[in-house]
């Protein structure tokens, strides 16, 4: 997996992409890691529209996030 980091959000569904960054407040970043959204995690891309949430799972579990979440988190493929 290798490329430069983008949003989150820009990624398409059935990608599988890793977390390079977080670039969020304090409170944010820590709810993200409670989620298990920490750099270096590999997560695969379920759902990525323009309306409605980005959907994503994560060691198992699928979670929801609102794109502008979604915004703040770098990944690369």
């Amino acid at each position: 997996m290798a490329g430069y980091p983008m949003p989150l959000a820009m990624a398409s569904p059935g990608e599988v992409v890793r977390i390079a960054d977080v670039r969020a407040g304090r409170g944010l970043t820590r709810r993200l890691a409670d989620m298990g959204l920490l750099p270096g995690t590999v997560i695969r891309i379920i759902n990525s529209q323009m309306r409605g949430p980005v959907v994503v799972e994560v060691k198992g579990t699928r979670l929801a996030l609102g794109h502008g979440m979604a915004h703040k988190i770098l990944v690369t493929r």
